[in-house]
């Protein structure tokens, strides 16, 4: 995959380039700035973005902002945020920027090589990689919806774990229930949500996700 890479501490962005490199991927840029990410997005027209959400000058929003700029002219950049910090309104913004393929890892979350690599590959591939806590709050600020208040707590942990990408047989196994029911339980969610089930489980995710934002 190419790879633009935004990071300003200097050797995170280098192990970062490392990794990846080890691992047969091609970092085309690597910037510490949103100025310079932009215009590498821009440029390269990467097969997915890896970025650090504050950069300079100011570590507040930076990284986003880039992203967001370059995702309305390529609605489909596939972006992964990382982050120090549980940061669910850039979550949010993130995932109402459209297109497919988003992201949002916590930095001290991740706690070896093949996650995050699995991570990028899989919001590469146009899918989501959400760190379970980021989940947990977007769920947690959406609680007064009736909609969502109205999920049974099994289904909340379904909806968790669909949100972070994984499928019907990974979350059978990661709740100790039987595939039937993981269907069952996805089923009544989109029902109680109001959201038609789709062939793709990369569009349903997308879909739970849009509709936990608004």
């Amino acid at each position: 995959m190419r790879i633009v890479l935004a990071e300003d501490h200097f050797l995170l962005r280098d192990g970062l380039i490392r990794l990846l490199a080890a691992y047969g991927h091609d970092v085309v840029a690597a910037v510490d700035n949103g100025t310079d990410l932009l215009e590498a997005l821009e440029r390269e027209q990467p097969d997915v973005a890896v970025v650090d959400v504050r950069l300079p000058p100011n570590f507040t929003d930076e990284g986003l902002r880039a992203v967001l700029a370059a995702r309305r002219r390529n609605p489909d950049l596939p972006v992964l945020l990382l982050s120090q910090y549980v940061e669910p309104l850039y979550a949010r913004e993130l995932l109402t920027s459209g297109g497919r393929g988003v992201g949002y890892m916590l930095k001290d979350r991740v706690t070896n090589g093949g996650q995050f690599l699995d991570s990028i590959q899989r919001v590469a591939a146009g899918g989501t990689a959400m760190d379970p806590e980021v989940i947990s709050q977007l769920l947690v600020r959406k609680e007064r919806d009736e909609s969502v208040g109205s999920l049974s707590e099994r289904e909340r942990e379904v909806l968790e774990l669909v949100a972070q990408g994984r499928s019907n047989a990974g979350i059978a196994q990661a709740l100790f229930v039987t595939e039937k029911a993981v269907a069952k339980h996805i089923s009544n969610i989109f029902t109680k949500l109001g959201l038609l089930p789709t062939d793709g489980d990369n569009r349903r995710v997308l879909a739970v996700l849009a509709y936990l934002d608004q």
